[in-house]
């Protein structure tokens, strides 16, 4: 079964909200290194939380914490409101997909890379069911018996963002899948993404060190530095934040 959704909160508006993921006092440490420190906050179901901050600040690190790749030194990860350590790890991953700025494929043609979420778990993907997955990011169906290794950039970040969806994950992670992309690419991705928000109320945590691309499509924006959570709310704070640092960083002083 999947992780239920559970108890509900209130944001900052009085507005009822119900929490996706939450981290309450997350560190992590590796090589007596803290690259996460005294980490707090919510990521609201069904929203779009981009994280930003400079190289370093610890952003990949949080994601990784999101589906059970790194466990936290001290604190806790809650995937709706149940610790995640609590949860069978091949399940958590079900339930959180993630998609990589290397868009990583496996040997073989799209289908191949389509079925394997399905083989995990000992299960088949038909190709009825993966022209579906083809539908909902927008590609050709004649590409699906195509060789991975061909496909354009922006044609293997759809691949993957599919291949998370074979797996209908309430929660999906994204790392810089657009940063090697030309603008329309980009583009193109980006209405994938609240497309996919849009219809079905997926809770998306993106990492991007386009502030522009964090502002319009965020609804929430996560800033971070040294580790630590500097501050956190709609993405318009990254123009209306009265955080010193917050404006050094959007000013481009603290990359």
């Amino acid at each position: 079964m999947y992780v239920k959704i559970g108890t509900q909160h209130f944001d900052n508006e009085g507005v009822i909200a119900i929490s996706a993921i939450t981290f309450q006092n997350v560190s992590y440490i590796i090589d007596e290194r803290e690259l996460l420190r005294d980490m707090t906050g919510t990521i609201e179901k069904g929203r779009i939380t981009t994280l930003v901050g400079p190289s370093g600040a610890g952003k990949t690190t949080l994601l990784k914490l999101c589906n059970g790749l790194y466990s936290a030194t001290t604190g806790t990860v809650s995937i709706a409101q149940r610790p995640i350590s609590s949860i069978e790890p091949t399940e958590l991953r079900r339930y959180v997909g993630i998609a990589l700025q290397a868009a990583p494929m496996i040997d073989g043609t799209v289908y191949d890379n389509l079925c394997l979420p399905k083989q995990l778990r000992g299960e088949t993907l038909t190709k009825e069911q993966a022209y579906h997955f083809l539908d909902d990011v927008h590609l050709p169906h004649n590409l699906l018996m195509q060789q991975a290794r061909d496909l354009s950039g922006g044609q293997r970040q759809r691949v993957s963002i599919a291949r998370t969806l074979v797996n209908r994950s309430p929660i999906l992670l994204l790392d810089e899948i657009t940063s090697a992309l030309d603008r329309t690419a980009c583009r193109e991705i980006e209405a994938l993404i609240q497309h996919i928000n849009d219809t079905y109320d997926t809770t998306i945590v993106w990492i991007t060190h386009n502030l522009q691309q964090a502002l319009s499509i965020g609804h929430d924006t996560w800033i971070m530095m040294d580790g630590r959570l500097i501050e956190a709310g709609p993405s318009s704070l990254l123009t209306e934040s009265t955080n010193e640092a917050v404006q050094a960083f959007v000013r481009g002083d603290a990359q």
